[in-house]
């Protein structure tokens, strides 16, 4: 029997990619283009450091960002939607339109699907430079 991975926890740079307009935060063109990428790049890393794959049963999703005090650009709602649709499975999307512009990122997933997320954290901190913590665990 496999052992799996109960959580993986990484830091990103930077706010998180915000799920705030009609196109797909994974659509070439968003303006959320360099959130997404420098997420799948730590999320990557961490999965393969780690030997993390992607999960099929119900998940937790738990955030923490930081930045600095009066930079309110984004809120949990977007910061969460945008992120739990980057760290899914995204073969589904790549059905409707071309994920080419992800290259090899387009293979990085914590979770089949983000409607397996059951339970959600999030926080806020003050910080001089913008950053968060992403952690997904199994429930």
């Amino acid at each position: 029997m496999k052992d799996t991975i109960a959580a993986i926890t990484f830091d990103v740079s930077g706010l998180p990619p915000l799920k705030n307009e009609a196109l797909s935060v994974l659509a070439a063109g968003n303006r959320q283009a360099g959130r997404v990428r420098v997420l799948l790049e730590a999320a990557c890393a961490e999965a393969q450091r780690t030997g993390w794959t992607a999960l099929a049963d119900p998940v937790a999703l738990d955030v923490v960002l930081r930045r600095p005090p009066g930079h309110h650009s984004g809120d949990a709602t977007n910061f969460l939607g945008g992120i739990g649709d980057v760290l899914q499975d995204k073969r589904r999307s790549a059905r409707v339109m071309s994920l080419a512009h992800l290259g090899v990122l387009v293979d990085v997933a914590l979770y089949v699907d983000d409607r397996q997320i059951r339970q959600l954290s999030y926080r806020e901190e003050h910080a001089d430079e913008p950053s968060y913590t992403v952690r997904v665990s199994t429930l």
